[in-house]
């Protein structure tokens, strides 16, 4: 269905058992996240606001949020999170470009493509200036830097944690997140053959 970001940003009606997205001028329809995304991210939103309440330097986090619609030029973009830093104010959404956007990788093919290529140049191309990729199947923490000198990339790995300059103080234990996503992993039912064993004579 083709929509313009006039028409997607004017819909106060629609069913919310689904995401809706406006990619390229066409809507979008997709499943909502699943618990193996939104369990991490609900704990690196718990991170991040303790980093805010008990960190010296906590001021800088201006606000962050889960499910965030990223503005694009012709495209409407739901982000797993956005962090909005060192404005020194609440955020206006539709103007303020987040300084770190944060992607949970779903299981789905087409969604690694989509976060790994097709988001990270649309985020990058609007000046966001670190674009996390969490993904639970590769256990990696991708961070794709917009910086003076062009993009760099660092990966990290598991039992790693992650740092950013953005967030003076922060720390990110990769496998906290990882962790929670393992949590929901679904456990592969087995046969009680003991119980299945007819009785002997």
């Amino acid at each position: 269905m083709l929509t313009t970001p006039e028409e997607f940003d004017a819909v106060t009606d629609c069913d919310d058992r689904f995401v809706y997205e406006l990619i390229h001028g066409v809507l979008i329809v997709s499943p909502p996240p699943g618990e193996s995304e939104r369990d991490p991210n609900e704990e690196l939103g718990h991170l991040l606001r303790l980093y805010r309440a008990t960190h010296a330097q906590g001021a800088v986090l201006d606000k962050t949020l889960g499910e965030q619609y990223i503005a694009l030029p012709d495209s409407r973009r739901r982000a797993d999170r956005a962090i909005w830093v060192g404005l020194g104010h609440v955020p206006n959404p539709q103007t303020d470009v987040p300084a770190i956007i944060v992607e949970f990788v779903s299981r789905r093919k087409r969604d690694h493509v989509r976060d790994y290529e097709e988001k990270k140049r649309e985020y990058l191309a609007i000046s966001v200036q670190e674009y996390w990729i969490i993904d639970r199947f590769e256990r990696t923490m991708t961070v794709f830097r917009n910086t003076p000198d062009g993009l760099s990339e660092v990966v990290v790995k598991a039992e790693e944690t992650y740092r950013t300059p953005l967030l003076p103080g922060f720390e990110l234990p990769l496998a906290q997140l990882l962790k929670l996503a393992d949590d929901w992993a679904r456990p592969t039912t087995r046969r009680n053959t003991r119980s299945s064993r007819k009785p002997t004579q």
